[in-house]
Parts: structure tokens; sequence; C-alpha cells
């Protein structure tokens, strides 16, 4: 194998990322955006025409997802943006964005699909 000086599967040292991570900085405000659409629809739907309290609690448990999400969307944000190659994503802030994502849609859905009184 003439010339192949990287290990099999590494990087090669100087590696240009090119947009990629502006691209990734986009996705997480985009989402971050999306969740917050969501949030915001969920206190609109809790608040209108005298919303019950399992109403407000599903309210109150979108806005407090949406908060966790952009705490860790920001922090993936200013990792992106501080010019060095970022570190991997911990799993188990992969895990808390995907668990944030999913229940803020599932309260969403929660209050769109049937009242809660």
């Amino acid at each position: 194998m003439g010339g192949v000086t990287a290990a099999a599967g590494a990087a090669p040292a100087g590696r240009d990322p090119g947009l990629q991570p502006e691209r990734t900085r986009l996705a997480w405000r985009r989402t971050t955006l999306s969740a917050a659409v969501a949030a915001v629809f969920a206190v609109k739907s809790a608040l209108h025409g005298g919303a019950g309290a399992g109403a407000l609690v599903v309210c109150a448990v979108c806005c407090g997802l949406w908060l966790a999400f952009l705490w860790v969307a920001h922090q993936r944000i200013r990792a992106l943006s501080a010019g060095t190659p970022p570190p991997a994503l911990t799993p188990r802030h992969a895990a808390a964005a995907v668990l944030c994502a999913v229940a803020t849609a599932a309260c969403a859905a929660v209050l769109v699909l049937g009242p809660v009184r």
C-alpha cells in the first residue's frame, strides 16, 4: 500500500474540516429553534381557553425540557465555535439532547391530540 501514511480509520494530520463545523453549529441552532417553537406552542395550547391543571403541567414539562435542550445545544455550539477541533459529543450529552427533543415533541403531541384537563 504505497503512499499510505495514516492508520486505517485515523484522520491525517492537518485535516481541513471545511464547512462541517459550521453545518453542525447550524443544525444545533435549527433544532433548538424547533424545540422553542414546540415550547411556545405548548404554552399557547395550555393557556388558550382556560386550560386545566394537567395542561399546565404538560406545558411546564415541555418548557423545562426546552431549557435543558438549550443548555446542551449551547455547550455544543460553544465547543464548535472554539476554533480548535471540538471534542466528540459525550454519550451523556447526546442522550440528554435526544431525550429532551423526543420528550418535547411528545409533550407537544399530547397538547395537540387531546385536551389534558
